[in-house]
């Protein structure tokens, strides 16, 4: 058993990775829904502290500033990543998911992943290339739960 961290660029697919896994049985919280990030963009780190000291196998996702806090935490942080492109594309077109609709999200998009996501694969334990099929991305995720 095995807590993951599933993290990167809005557009990568996490919740969409993450709904497979839930879908396949597996515990799954995404970050980005049901207050788990505060007004100030940053977890929640009460509830991600009980979160992750109460279940020993859940697969979270999110990409907030504080989450480096909580590395030590998980035993694998999952970086997915994909090319500015793609993700423009994705977020253009998600119906679960208004931001990145305006020029400027996209930009602020593009803006990160040449700032954020640098950093983010820094404190990464396996990166995955977000273009590769759901199902497979969720496969490679459950083996890393072993």
């Amino acid at each position: 058993m095995a807590r993951v961290l599933v993290t990167g660029m809005s557009g990568v697919g996490k919740t969409t990775v993450l709904e497979e896994l839930r879908r396949r049985g597996h515990l799954t919280v995404d970050t980005d829904y049901d207050g788990w990030v505060l007004a100030d963009g940053r977890w929640d780190e009460w509830r991600m502290d009980r979160l992750l000291r109460e279940q020993p196998d859940v697969v979270v996702s999110g990409t907030v500033e504080n989450q480096g806090r909580f590395y030590d935490r998980f035993e694998q942080v999952v970086l997915i990543s994909a090319p500015v492109e793609v993700l423009i594309e994705r977020v253009s077109t998600r119906t679960n998911n208004p931001y990145g609709r305006t020029a400027e999200q996209q930009a602020e998009i593009a803006t990160y992943v040449e700032t954020v996501e640098p950093l983010l694969r820094q404190g990464a334990t396996v990166e995955l290339d977000g273009r590769k099929p759901v199902g497979e991305l969720a496969d490679l995720i459950e083996g890393l739960q072993r």
